[in-house]
């Protein structure tokens, strides 16, 4: 279970900064008006919430892995 915990949390994070880099992307093509900064906004959006989802999942997984350690 730890190590499902330890995975969740790291791919969570991964995605997290991955969907900020994705949002700078689209931010810098909506300063040009490229018209692409919108699915790049959308992409980011996706990936960015996917791994705030996933963080709170291994969260969930560590207060039980707590639980029952007690």
């Amino acid at each position: 279970m730890k190590k499902k915990w330890w995975a969740l949390s790291v791919l969570g994070l991964l995605l997290c900064g991955f969907g900020l880099s994705l949002l700078g992307e689209a931010i810098i093509f909506k300063s040009i008006n490229d018209s692409r900064w919108f699915y790049w906004g959308t992409g980011a959006l996706v990936v960015f919430n996917s791994g705030i989802c996933i963080v709170a999942e291994a969260a969930l997984l560590l207060g039980k892995i707590r639980k029952k350690d007690k």
